[in-house]
């Protein structure tokens, strides 16, 4: 502790003794604002960060640095952001890109060749014409024909089954029709009906007593609890079995993308607002054929729940650097961690967020700057190689793209040596992260089939993460199970370009007729991407 010094002390003092002094607390002081001004930048900084994720857009395109890197980070933004936007043509009501496309000939009759045409005819009474054209003064033209898009509110019918029951004349016997099964045992419900709950709930995020309310408005009285009994029952009984497939196939890919995300739960024996979790695992970005997208529900985070559901799995994990994922790639020499250089790059993204409007100007001198042009030469160099075969991207990779992330880290490695970032600054959280996981970042170089980075599976994650704002929690343990039971099979088929109503709607139909069944070999005829899946369920492609 520093001595103090008392007035007649400092009074007794020689001129040379109080100047040591002074210059000795000039550079306290100095050396401690220095260290309060950092502190205030790191927290002005950590404030601006929060900001950001709270009220600011979600995406990663950088307005601070003149769109210098946006080509890279949002191309898809970067075609349609401020750019004028004019009402759709009847032609394009149907198209499901944003750009604007050249009419082709024919186009018109493509688009509408899967719907229902309903003929309006606009004529003109004999004497109209009459009066124009003088007495038989006109002759037919072809007709001006154009498109309106009309929509008929959902309709609901009633099938009041008569089973037909006959009795002999000359005796006691009665005989009645076979009875079609029912997908519940006494109750209404369809595969129809549970078809169209699912795909409000978990397609359109809408919530149970939301559902129930349009029902109503229809004059359908179903309550939300006897819905959710429906879908518990139903995503058990039917969806399960198809479920455990899937899992089953998805462990032979070679690599597997996963991340989770938390839930609340009210009744699973645990304090109010405990977390839950929901994990999801995706094969991998590469693999378009047969997209699989699984959901598990757990009430942890644990390591043993990853690891439960990844037994039997030999190959690559894509996900962050999450401290489970890390343990696991320590523990288990079966499986290779890969990790995800967008939660690396989104540090350096939100240290240029977070800069003062003052000190924008300077952003191109930053190190979060330089770091994010690095790693944006990365990324364009990999885009490029998106359509290519597996062993043609990771050639192409080791030749081009393997230099460029030998001085990225490189450089950062220099940069930490320097040691010219404040502590806790969000660009040396970046350079950490980087330089803690410079193994597992590096993994894509080696295999043409791992991505660089798990927004697909973020992607895949995205419809949960948006409907758990509209229904808040889950009720119960059973609720959350047949949640990612319904999940899982909504996501895959959406990821196979099937409409998730009618495949849905099929599955519990196919699934109803087979449940007395031992031997579930026939569920591979039943799954997304199957040569049996009816017309009707498949997504035109355009």
């Amino acid at each position: 502790m520093a001595k103090k010094y008392t007035e007649s002390e400092l009074k007794n003092c020689s001129k040379d003794i109080l100047i040591t002094l002074f210059l000795h607390y000039q550079d306290q002081m100095s050396e401690q604002l220095d260290q309060l001004n950092s502190k205030l930048d790191r927290m002005a900084e950590q404030l601006a960060v929060l900001q950001n994720n709270k009220f600011g857009r979600k995406s990663e395109k950088l307005d601070v640095i003149d769109g210098q890197l946006s080509f890279v980070f949002n191309e898809a933004e970067a075609l349609v952001e401020n750019a004028y936007v004019v009402e759709p043509s009847e032609e394009e009501v149907l198209e499901t890109v944003t750009r604007k496309r050249k009419k082709k000939k024919g186009k018109r009759e493509e688009d509408l060749s899967n719907l229902p045409v309903e003929t309006v005819d606009h004529e003109l009474s004999d004497e109209e014409l009459a009066g124009t054209f003088g007495p038989d003064g006109w002759k037919v033209l072809p007709d001006e024909v154009y498109l309106r898009v009309k929509v008929e509110p959902a309709k609901y019918t009633v099938e009041e089954h008569h089973v037909h029951v006959y009795a002999s004349k000359k005796g006691d016997r009665i005989v009645k029709a076979t009875r079609p099964r029912s997908l519940l045992r006494n109750s209404v419900a369809t595969p129809s009906l549970v078809a169209s709950i699912m795909n409000a709930k978990y397609v359109n995020g809408l919530p149970l007593h939301r559902v129930a309310q349009e029902f109503q408005r229809n004059e359908v009285n179903i309550s939300k609890q006897v819905m959710a009994n429906w879908m518990i029952r139903c995503s058990e009984r039917y969806l399960g079995p198809v479920f455990i497939r899937l899992h089953q196939l998805l462990l032979e890919y070679d690599v597997i993308q996963q991340d989770e995300t938390p839930v609340k739960v009210s009744k699973d024996g645990r304090p109010a607002n405990s977390k839950s979790f929901m994990w999801v695992y995706r094969t991998g970005k590469y693999y378009r054929e047969r997209p699989i997208v699984l959901y598990d529900y757990q009430r942890t985070r644990k390591k043993e729940n990853p690891e439960r559901f990844l037994k039997g799995f030999r190959g690559i994990c894509v996900s962050d650097a999450f401290s489970v994922y890390d343990s696991m790639d320590k523990s288990h020499p079966e499986i290779t961690f890969a990790f995800c250089h967008v939660h690396g790059r989104r540090r350096f993204a939100d240290a240029l967020k977070a800069l003062p409007k003052a000190k924008k100007k300077e952003a191109k001198d930053t190190i979060a700057y330089q770091a994010l042009q690095k790693i944006a030469a990365i990324y364009h160099l990999d885009n490029q190689y998106a359509s290519l075969t597996s062993e043609e991207r990771r050639y192409k990779r080791q030749l081009t793209i393997k230099p460029l992330v030998e001085d990225l880290f490189a450089w950062m490695k220099q940069v930490k040596e320097e040691n010219i970032l404040p502590e806790g600054s969000e660009t040396l959280k970046g350079i950490d992260y980087y330089l803690n996981h410079e193994k597992q970042l590096k993994v894509f170089l080696d295999h043409g089939n791992v991505p660089l980075d798990n927004n697909a599976t973020e992607a895949s994650l995205r419809s949960f993460c948006l409907h758990k704002h509209t229904w808040k929690l889950i009720d119960t343990i059973n609720g959350a199970e047949s949640s990612a039971l319904i999940y899982s099979i909504v996501e895959t088929a959406k990821a196979n370009n099937l409409n998730p109503f009618r495949y849905l709607e099929f599955l519990l139909t196919q699934m109803m007729d087979h449940e007395d069944e031992t031997d579930y070999s026939f569920i591979d005829r039943l799954l997304p991407w199957s040569d049996d899946i009816p017309e009707i369920c498949r997504i035109k492609k355009k």
